[in-house]
């Protein structure tokens, strides 16, 4: 049971985890139910799955670790991670630990499956062969990989897929709702302010913050972002 539409659910609350198999399968996925997190690991390096659903406090093997040994040997596989705890340094660690969307419980459903969906999109985008090249910046899409004045940029998932959507669409005032809505798969509060970190995050990795260089990304005032070739 594996493919571009299998998901690998990682969450030991079988109260949780049963009906959001039962939510997925709905919606055209495979899921598999991983109960531990050596069972996650295990399936998760062994098997092909187009999206990790992983729950941070899985007992052996915990959540963050998971996620870090994934992204090490398995770095195409998409990871939404999901935790009780909410709290902003948790929020920071989840990212720094290679998660591409974080999710809070209790979630609700309608709002989850909106990011399955996102980065289900991802996934499946990223068989497309497609080079973005604007001269001191490149991006491959199927690679996923960036070189900006010669160099390869290390991104993370989330940030590539942000840059990915801003370089596509060159010269357009994108609105915060419209980006959040394409690459996180929602708009809410947390979402946001993701926005603002991540956009941060890369203005800092492409040199848009050195004096003497042009920005490629650009503040709109009151719709949100625009980035220039």
């Amino acid at each position: 049971m594996t493919g571009t539409r299998s998901i690998l659910l990682a969450e030991d609350d079988a109260a949780i985890a049963e009906p959001l198999a039962r939510a997925l399968t709905r919606e055209g996925h495979e899921c598999v139910i991983a109960s531990t997190g050596t069972e996650a690991l295990e399936k998760a390096l062994s098997e092909e799955y187009a999206l990790l659903i992983l729950d941070l406090g899985l007992p052996g093997v915990d959540g963050l670790e998971v996620c870090r040994r994934v992204r090490v040997e398995r770095p195409q596989l998409a990871v939404l991670m999901l935790t009780a705890r909410t709290d902003e340094v948790d929020f920071v660690v989840g990212l720094d630990a290679g998660a591409d969307d974080y999710v809070g419980k209790p979630f609700r459903l309608a709002e989850l499956l909106a990011r399955v969906r996102a980065l289900m999109r991802r996934s499946a985008a990223e068989s497309d062969d497609v080079v973005i090249d604007y001269g001191d910046i490149q991006l491959d899409a199927r690679a996923r990989r960036v070189v900006v004045r010669g160099e390869d940029l290390t991104l993370a998932n989330r940030e590539f897929d942000l840059l990915q959507f801003l370089m596509a669409k060159p010269g357009q005032a994108l609105s915060r709702d419209e980006i959040m809505t394409e690459v996180w798969g929602s708009v809410d509060l947390r979402s946001s302010k993701t926005l603002d970190m991540h956009i941060s995050w890369i203005r800092r990795k492409i040199g848009d913050d050195q004096p003497g260089r042009g920005k490629h990304i650009v503040t709109v005032r009151g719709v949100g972002f625009r980035f220039d070739p």
